[in-house]
């Protein structure tokens, strides 16, 4: 396996929500500027992509992105040429990437959630991806708690089943959708095609048994989504990731 398994795949970054839970501890700031463990987040995201060879990373921008503009531009990292894509109104995940559609030329296409982190191996996931034929795939992590975030169910090759709804009163281990795909570009042009705001619900989802092919596993896991959940994010990043 290549240790580039990105190099001349495009990634696309979605990170145009409003961010409204961390309004309160980030006042101003867009989530992808998160400071977590004495970074913004963006730059932690950035580390891991350019890690495996990722060449060229859209960020998909909404609310406050000229804040991400100015602090790339003050601050560059990594070696993978960054460029933003600045939605006119908030979009949602699907209507995201069928803005982006024209800037995506690669085939397949990474594409993952702006506020979350698996550390899962992404040629691992690449090579997955390949080899199952499939038009799209997902990174899953299992978690102590998947109450929270929705279940995904899988048979024992690894294709997804069902998407289970949030359900409190269903507590315990199990896996969920962390937010890192693979789509290969007939899947990107249906996407384009359609009229879905959620990714995960209006696409993902209704996508029939099987169709949908996942890397599986134990990987670390969080989003940034709560206080809380970017207060956990700071020991996450404290020690080494993939």
């Amino acid at each position: 396996m290549s240790d580039r398994p990105l190099a001349g795949i495009d990634v696309a970054v979605l990170a145009g929500g409003l961010g409204t839970r961390l309004a309160p501890v980030l006042a101003d700031r867009p989530k992808l500027l998160a400071p977590v463990a004495g970074r913004p987040f963006l730059e932690h995201l950035i580390d891991w992509l350019t890690r495996f060879g990722a060449g060229r990373i859209l960020l998909c921008l909404g609310h406050r992105a000229e804040a991400v503009q100015a602090h790339l531009a003050a601050h560059p990292v990594g070696s993978a040429r960054i460029e933003c894509l600045v939605e006119p109104l908030p979009l949602g995940t699907a209507g995201a990437l069928r803005h982006a559609r024209s800037q995506l030329r690669s085939d397949p296409v990474l594409v993952l959630n702006g506020d979350s982190f698996v550390d899962a191996d992404l040629g691992v996931f690449l090579d997955r991806y390949r080899r199952s034929g499939a038009a799209a795939g997902l990174i899953c992590a299992e978690v102590a708690d998947a109450a929270r975030y929705g279940r995904v169910e899988i048979d024992d090759a690894g294709w997804v089943q069902r998407f289970a709804e949030k359900d409190p009163d269903r507590s315990g281990r199990g896996l969920i959708n962390a937010g890192v795909y693979l789509f290969s570009a007939a899947m990107l042009g249906r996407i384009a095609a359609g009229k879905a705001a959620s990714l995960e619900r209006d696409v993902l989802a209704r996508q029939p048994a099987g169709a949908l092919v996942t890397l599986a596993g134990r990987f670390r896991f969080i989003d940034i989504g709560t206080p809380e959940s970017l207060q956990a994010a700071q020991s996450l990043f404290a020690g080494p990731v993939r």
